[in-house]
């Protein structure tokens, strides 16, 4: 992981702390592949793959991302704090009706 990734990383740990969530860090996984980062927000597991701005997922992240979501979880490639917010609003009007 590149030094950009682990601020993205942690800007992001940050955001999701601050509104309430679980989040943990996955340093080694028993299964490559999985996401960097997994959270629970509001019952919602959410799972994200952090990369910069130029940075690509590789097809087993991309498979494993899709395992995710077909399993009903949210899974993502974050690039900033942003696309992380627009996850959890999503999941706020979600949880409202």
């Amino acid at each position: 992981m590149s030094n950009n990734e682990s601020k993205i990383q942690t800007k992001i740990i940050k955001f999701l702390e601050s509104r309430g969530a679980y989040v943990a860090r996955i340093m080694k996984a028993s299964k490559a592949g999985t996401p960097d980062l997994i959270a629970c927000y509001r019952g919602f597991f959410v799972s994200i793959e952090v990369k910069t701005a130029t940075g690509k997922t590789s097809p087993l992240q991309d498979h494993h991302l899709d395992l995710i979501e077909k399993a009903g979880g949210f899974a993502i490639v974050a690039r900033c704090v942003e696309d992380v917010e627009q996850v959890l609003r999503h999941i706020d009007d979600e949880a409202i009706t």
